[in-house]
């Protein structure tokens, strides 16, 4: 897996870097696409998102990791950003998780902490962050 990493244009990495729900595919065990809405924040040319172990998202991301994340700016439905990219790596180390989940939360909702409004989750669910490695990226608008 030793694709270059492509390079986010900065006409679109707003839609990256803002609260902007984005769509990630990722491929099922019998090849069909799976397509779940996520936050995501971009960091150092990768696109991070987070999940918890277990959900479909991680177990396909785990098993093949060709992705796509889909970012559509709310204000203009012409613009957006497809990056097709790889699972650079998963990290379920619970600091760095939930404190990526955190900063999450504090973008997307306004909220410090991702299990204020969800306390029956907090300790019940192991996070993790994974980074997205950009291999192609298409632009529109």
């Amino acid at each position: 897996m030793n694709a270059p990493l492509a390079q986010i244009p900065d006409s679109h990495r707003d839609l990256l870097e803002k609260a902007v729900v984005v769509t990630l595919v990722t491929v099922m065990p019998d090849g069909q696409p799976q397509a779940t809405p996520v936050w995501c924040d971009f960091e150092d040319g990768y696109i991070r998102i987070n999940t918890a172990r277990g959900r479909q998202k991680d177990k396909n991301m785990l098993a093949r990791p060709k992705v796509t994340v889909l970012a559509v700016d709310p204000s203009n439905p012409y613009r957006w950003i497809e990056v097709r990219g790889l699972v650079s790596d998963m990290n379920p180390d619970q600091t760095v998780a939930i404190g990526h989940i955190n900063k999450l939360s504090l973008l997307y909702r306004g909220y410090e902490d991702y299990y204020k409004n969800m306390p029956d989750r907090r300790g019940r669910e192991e996070r993790v962050m994974i980074r997205i490695k950009p291999t192609r990226v298409v632009v529109g608008g």
